[in-house]
């Protein structure tokens, strides 16, 4: 009964703009990471190790979105949570445009996921390097929309919420006027 009632209580209340901001952001990560998982599960496409990456920095978002909305009675640490939001999403949105950049050919990945061997390798060299290589190179665009690959979308999107995010709580942590 006492844990219905402090349901009803806290769903009684309007929550912080802090406390919304934090729960926009873990939502919006876990859509991405949703959509990137019905590309690989339903639709076939296979990620490469920086998708991986990418997805890793998403995670954050989403534990770190979660932690600081249940800090609502405890404003600084909430705050210092959805820096490290910011700071997560910042992240996801370099390594996503690293990434495009390798797809778009203006500069190289890792030689583990784009399919550069160096010369001179032995034939024992060669093919441990070759059965070590992930089979979803980074340097190729399985699938892109109005120009931009998945890596790209993910850049936009993720600089975009970390600046929405960034702005909002800034906005959040002022007095009302």
């Amino acid at each position: 009964m006492a844990i219905m009632q402090a349901a009803l209580a806290f769903t009684a209340r309007p929550l912080a703009r802090s406390t919304m901001l934090a729960l926009a952001a873990a939502g919006a990560s876990a859509l991405l990471l949703l959509g990137a998982l019905g590309f690989e599960h339903l639709g076939g496409l296979r990620p490469c190790a920086l998708c991986h990456w990418q997805r890793w920095a998403h995670v954050g978002v989403v534990v770190l979105g979660l932690t600081a909305a249940s800090q609502g009675n405890r404003p600084a640490l909430q705050r210092a949570l959805l820096g490290l939001v910011v700071a997560a999403l910042l992240g996801s949105a370099a390594l996503a445009g690293w990434h495009a950049g390798i797809e778009w050919k203006l500069w190289t990945g890792p030689e583990s996921c784009t399919g550069s061997l160096p010369a001179g390798l032995s034939v024992d060299e060669l093919r441990r390097r070759l059965l070590g290589t992930a089979v979803q190179r980074c340097d190729e665009i399985p699938w892109s929309l109005l120009g931009l690959s998945m890596a790209g979308w993910n850049a936009v999107l993720s600089l975009l919420l970390a600046l929405g995010l960034g702005f909002g709580a800034l906005r959040a942590g002022r007095p009302a006027a």
